[in-house]
């Protein structure tokens, strides 16, 4: 997915995953164990950031892996969604999701907003 966005864009939404990572720092540790699963399992972050936002299962869905492998990582994702503060990162999700979900996704990782600005393709 191609996605443009400026370096505000990112700082505040960058700023909104570090408030939420200060509040729930448990929790943080979770969705960053599903964006870092998501990554070593070459998934889409598309896939995820759909898993959490909506809970569609079709949409960047996972070619040529086992249904295994799909089923333990929509129970990693199903188990992130079974905490209380679950409902805050959705929301966090579906504000920012025009930045997409691959940048969202870095951000959680760790990386630095001025490094995701501009035109970057990630999937």
């Amino acid at each position: 997915m191609i996605s443009l966005s400026s370096v505000n864009e990112l700082e505040t939404a960058n700023d909104a995953l570090q408030s939420f990572k200060m509040q729930s720092p448990a929790f943080f540790e979770k969705l960053l164990h599903v964006v870092s699963l998501t990554r070593a399992l070459h998934f889409k972050y598309q896939y995820m950031g759909s898993l959490i936002v909506d809970g569609e299962k079709t949409v960047s869905s996972p070619e040529f892996v086992r249904p295994s492998v799909i089923q333990l990582y929509q129970n990693e994702v199903q188990q992130l969604k079974k905490d209380a503060e679950f409902q805050t990162l959705k929301e966090i999700f579906a504000r920012y999701q025009t930045i997409g979900f691959a940048k969202l996704s870095l951000l959680i990782l760790g990386n630095k907003p001025e490094s995701l600005s501009g035109a970057v393709v990630i999937k």
